[in-house]
């Protein structure tokens, strides 16, 4: 399942803050995403960060990717259960807090029930596989009866994240991270926010701060939404975009957010100070934004 963010970067806001320093753009498609790095540094410094983070993103496509038949993920969508490294743990409980968090609209367990419907075929029986409840993550992670796991909607944020943390262990004090998702090391940094039926609405600035967009209709399941609730639920907004300290949270809520209603996506602002703000593009093509 391949997920389109309207998101654009329209321009770095400030000027380098060193003339010296020089900034380095690679791009690149991984984990279903068109993928762009920006540094500003000493040049021989940025390329080697960059093949340092080709490597992280190799090791991100090995753990999470549906399409490798090899990739952890798909491995334990076949077996029902497996041990799990460090990595592939962190993204199970980082899903398992999303989980909580949006009292389970965001559920990884939905992916029998996507290639159902996009292949057309009945969804009786991949309906009643969903629920991330009956996933056991311990020594071993194991799926219930009938499950497989997607991680598209957050695991584009988590890479992100891994990526952004080794810039600023090896020192960047200002970079920009795309990998379907934002995250800025420093900034600020001027993002644009689209809607794939409205166009150009607005604009955010971020800092050292995370962004992620869903648009459910950008792609169209049986004439519906590719982003599909739990319990069947239909999005009540055409993009949510979020901003928080961390992408793989971002990435998350903004897949599971567009089920829910403001009132809802108020109480959320209020129980997860990580979370900046939360921009909605009604179906009506009306924008708003909530900050925390």
């Amino acid at each position: 399942m391949k997920r389109r963010r309207f998101l654009q970067i329209a321009a770095a806001a400030a000027a380098l803050p060193d003339r010296a320093m020089a900034e380095t753009t690679w791009q690149s498609v991984a984990l279903g995403a068109d993928v762009s790095v920006t540094l500003s540094g000493n040049v021989a410094e940025a390329e080697a960060a960059i093949a340092g983070t080709q490597t992280i993103l190799r090791q991100m496509e090995a753990e999470f990717s549906l399409f490798d038949p090899e990739s952890t993920l798909a491995r334990l969508n076949r077996a029902g259960r497996l041990t799990p490294d460090p990595e592939f743990r962190a993204l199970c409980e980082a899903a398992d807090h999303a989980h909580h968090l949006t009292g389970g609209l965001f559920d990884p367990t939905i992916q029998p029930l996507w290639l159902a419907r996009a292949a057309g075929l009945d969804e009786g029986a991949a309906s009643e596989s969903i629920g991330w409840n009956r996933v056991s993550i311990g020594d071993e992670v194991r799926l219930g009866e009938g499950q497989a796991l997607s991680f598209n909607g957050i695991a584009q944020g988590y890479a992100t994240d891994r990526v952004r943390d080794f810039l600023r262990a090896r020192g960047f004090g200002r970079a920009l991270i795309n990998i379907g998702e934002f995250a800025a090391l420093g900034g600020p940094f001027d993002i644009g926010i689209s809607d794939p039926d409205f166009g150009l609405l607005g604009r955010r600035h971020l800092s050292s701060t995370a962004m992620a967009t869903s648009s459910p209709y950008a792609m169209r399941l049986s004439g519906g939404s590719h982003i599909l609730g739990p319990k069947g639920e239909t999005p009540l907004w055409s993009t949510v975009s979020v901003e928080a300290d961390r992408a793989t949270l971002a990435d998350a809520l903004s897949t599971a957010l567009v089920f829910l209603d403001l009132k809802g996506i108020k109480g959320l602002l209020r129980a997860a100070p990580e979370v900046r703000s939360v921009t909605l593009i009604s179906r009506e093509g009306d924008l708003s934004t909530l900050s925390a």
